[in-house]
């Protein structure tokens, strides 16, 4: 079935690979970003009838009420992503991560879908060897956790929508983050050789992008039996410490030196491994491996680099 979907944000790390998706799948899809980053993602997606984007804010009530007009479903992914970033512009981060969800939620019908991504570390720090699930208490420790767990509220009690408590996510996206913790990690593995390794037994779940992607399309096309409801995303085999992290990368790029240090701290404290069964019940399951994903961005940082600001 065909959908007209909304996407807020469409133009970010994971919307950059999520619409290509959904107008593969047959969907009709309108963007809106503001295109802060400077990159030029979703060209490829422009030669499609079933595409069209608009530049602005998702924070632009009037705009994004005219948007929403004739949507089946609306995905926000507008958001000041990861907690260095909220704790850099606290208000930016309230207004885009809350303020402008709960705008949104305001004016849609009750039969128009919302699909939206939150964030495990909404589970803050567990108990030792034992897996967080949905039922889990939520103590989100960060700001980015705070709004994300809030803004997860509002929609599930509007009811009409699922949450996706995705993993932290790595991968090769046309809108490219560094700042991943296994992103950061290979970047520093292909190019410095050596990483400097705090709170090295902190863990945590991880998650491609594309299988985050491949959970979006999957919430939409098992909706009705999904709704009301949020959703662990992330590998089951996945649940590592950093150091058990920087041992797989050690395993394709061997002389990648790994040094522990007790000189800082992570400004994320999350700790916790997590239970992936309730969505894994619904028949999803991934397809990249964090195996898959290292060899991938070994490719990728030969393409790239952020030599920005660098003499050479």
């Amino acid at each position: 079935m065909s959908f007209n979907i909304l996407v807020t944000g469409g133009a970010g790390y994971l919307g950059s690979v999520l619409v290509p998706e959904l107008l593969k799948a047959g969907h009709k899809v309108t963007v809106i970003d503001n295109f802060m980053f400077s990159q030029n993602p979703l060209m490829d997606c422009c030669y499609s009838d079933s595409f069209d984007v608009v530049r602005g804010d998702a924070r632009d009530e009037s705009l994004l009420r005219a948007l929403c007009k004739g949507k089946d479903i609306i995905i926000p992914l507008a958001a000041l992503v990861g907690a260095p970033m909220c704790d850099r512009d606290k208000i930016g981060a309230k207004t885009t991560n809350f303020d402008a969800i709960k705008s949104l939620i305001s004016f849609l019908s009750k039969e128009q879908r919302i699909v939206v991504p939150t964030t495990n570390s909404g589970y803050g720090i567990g108990q030792k060897d034992v897996h967080c699930t949905e039922e889990s208490p939520l103590k989100p420790i960060s700001l980015y956790g705070k709004m994300k767990v809030e803004s997860e509220k509002l929609i599930l009690d509007r009811g009409n929508g699922i949450s996706l408590r995705l993993a932290t996510v790595f991968g090769a996206s046309p809108r490219m983050r560094l700042d991943l913790l296994v992103n950061d990690f290979t970047y520093r593995a292909v190019n410095d050789r050596f990483v400097v390794i705090f709170e090295g037994h902190f863990k945590r779940n991880y998650i491609h992008i594309r299988d985050v992607a491949k959970a979006f399309l999957h919430s939409i096309d098992n909706f009705d039996s999904m709704k009301n409801e949020a959703y662990n995303v992330g590998l089951s085999d996945a649940n590592i410490s950093k150091l058990e992290l920087c041992a797989k990368i050690k395993e394709q790029i061997s002389d990648f030196v790994i040094i522990e240090e007790s000189i800082g701290k992570d400004p994320d404290k999350r700790d916790y491994i997590v239970s992936n069964e309730k969505i894994e019940s619904t028949g999803f399951k991934p397809g990249f491996s964090l195996e898959i994903g290292i060899k991938e961005l070994k490719k990728t940082y030969t393409i790239i680099n952020n030599s920005k600001y660098s003499n050479v």
